[in-house]
């Protein structure tokens, strides 16, 4: 699914324009990335948590020429679901 069959599908469950379901989503993301960028962890109850983890530089290697590379340390986005969306997937 992308995002514009998520917007129609969430449309159509809750009655809203596509248009209004699209300002709604995208003001959704636009939080949850502000609040990440600020360092803050974002938890929604019964589907996860939305957190920025620090990764150390480490070495790797360039696939071609084997030569060792630098990759320097950086922030990631990470996501864990929480038990409640794992049970209902796995049982699936």
């Amino acid at each position: 699914m992308n995002k514009t069959e998520l917007i129609a599908a969430a449309a159509q469950a809750t009655g809203m324009t596509k248009k209004d379901t699209e300002r709604v989503l995208n003001a959704a993301l636009d939080t949850i990335t502000a609040s990440l960028v600020r360092g803050e962890k974002v938890q929604l109850s019964g589907f996860g948590t939305f957190e920025v983890k620090d990764r150390e530089a480490r070495v790797g290697r360039n696939p071609r020429t084997k030569e060792p590379v630098e990759i320097p340390a950086t922030c990631v986005p990470v996501f864990k679901a929480s038990t409640a969306l794992r049970d209902t997937v796995a049982k699936q």
